[in-house]
């Protein structure tokens, strides 16, 4: 009696083993088949709807006597027209969408090298006296050790912030007023005085900069500083003032340098992730004159001066991609090449396959709009669309890896004795 009980235990509490739509797909095509959420369907379902209610047209014609029937010695040829536009069509977005990745990720690889080296490699000289058997001269440095680690954890601030600009920057949105800012813009970087960008305590830096922002005074109209780049259609309002917390992550350490905004902008602008590498190289500037690249030399300095430089040539090449949108003319007359053979597909089908011409027109009509909506899906890879890249998840994970660099692995030591200055060389 017992033993049965267990028994009907068992199998109560038995559950089949789920298997995961993942795994299931190295073995079978159908969960995809079927698959609405994430296929092209949602784009193209008027035009095919379009389409397959003219072929019912069409078939009801027929069936009532009319005489819809075309020649079929046209339609063969315009197919493979069709076919070469629409392969090389889906070709050239899906190389826009490529190289916008292999851009971002190379950002991503100098972010992280120099981040490395500036947290590493610049270091105080030594606090000793020179020994006399080591030629050349000491740097000396009136910097503490707390003010040069905050000196640095602001240009690893720099470097996140960077990619951060890039992102918005692409997508239409310059300018600092975006909330994923806090915690990677040193806290007193930004100030907003109307529209402009100075510096305060003298330091080298742009004179202006138009940031494409909602200023405080609503009055105001001031134009996009990237108005130059396609504003994608699926863009969301992604305008909110990064208000000042008291975060406790290693990215919001105090700064020491103050930027103002302000009205000349409007007829000068230059992109913000322009000025934050500006801020970047002028930071490298100032490791190297206060004698704190000396343990990596010239060649150092050129490397960190090189990744930046990098850094921005590769947000050029993405702004490349966003300022040079596929020809409006090429577009349309795909369309137009496309829906004419479909439109003349049922008038040819019609007198040899009556009734079942509605079902294959649709799916002729389903496969060739399906690849010409993938292309004009993927061709901006920068916006809001759930198939543009993941530049916030991107974004998110580095500022991560920079947060743990300073949370968790060691600094450079001190530097060392002497240095070739270059005095005396001829």
């Amino acid at each position: 009696m017992e033993s049965r009980q267990n028994a009907k235990f068992i199998l109560a509490n038995f559950k089949s083993p789920r298997i995961k739509r993942k795994y299931l797909r190295k073995y079978s095509w159908l969960p995809d088949v079927l698959r609405l959420k994430g296929s092209i369907i949602g784009r193209i379902i008027g035009p095919v709807l379009t389409v397959t209610i003219f072929a019912v047209l069409v078939a009801y014609a027929w069936f009532k006597g009319q005489r819809v029937v075309l020649t079929n010695s046209v339609v063969p040829l315009l197919s493979v027209v069709v076919g070469l536009i629409l392969v090389f069509r889906n070709s050239t977005s899906y190389d826009r969408f490529w190289e916008g990745r292999k851009c971002f990720s190379t950002i991503t690889s100098n972010v992280r090298n120099l981040s490395r080296m500036i947290w590493v490699n610049v270091s105080l000289p030594p606090a000793e006296d020179h020994p006399a058997h080591i030629l050349g001269k000491t740097p000396v440095s009136a910097l503490t050790t707390a003010q040069l680690k905050r000196q640095k954890i602001e240009a690893l601030q720099f470097c996140v912030a960077f990619v951060c600009a890039v992102k918005h920057y692409l997508r239409n949105e310059d300018g600092p007023d975006y909330d994923d800012y806090a915690g990677v813009l040193p806290a007193s970087f930004t100030r907003f005085h109307d529209l402009g960008y100075t510096t305060a305590q003298g330091r080298s830096s742009p004179d202006s900069y138009d940031a494409a922002s909602s200023a405080s005074d609503s009055t105001n109209n001031h134009s996009d500083a990237t108005k130059r780049i396609r504003r994608k259609r699926s863009k969301k309002p992604l305008i909110g003032h990064a208000a000042a917390s008291a975060s406790t992550t290693p990215l919001l350490s105090n700064s020491h340098q103050t930027v103002e905004f302000h009205a000349y902008a409007d007829q000068m602008t230059i992109p913000f992730p322009l000025v934050i590498a500006h801020e970047l190289s002028n930071a490298i500037f100032r490791f190297k004159r206060e004698g704190l690249l000396e343990t990596v030399g010239p060649a150092g300095m050129n490397a960190m001066s090189g990744l930046v430089q990098s850094m921005v040539d590769q947000m050029t090449s993405m702004e490349r991609v966003a300022n040079t949108p596929i020809p409006a003319p090429y577009g349309i007359h795909l369309k137009q090449c496309v829906t004419l053979y479909l439109f003349a597909l049922p008038l040819t089908l019609i007198n040899d396959l009556g009734w079942s011409t509605i079902p294959i027109v649709t799916v002729v009509a389903f496969t060739l709009m399906g690849i010409e909506g993938i292309a004009d899906e993927i061709e901006m890879p920068f916006g809001y669309d759930p198939h543009d890249l993941p530049l916030d998840t991107y974004c998110d994970d580095l500022r991560e890896e920079i947060e743990f660099m300073i949370e968790r692995l060691p600094e450079g030591g001190h530097g060392v004795h002497g240095y070739d200055d270059g005095e005396g060389d001829d």
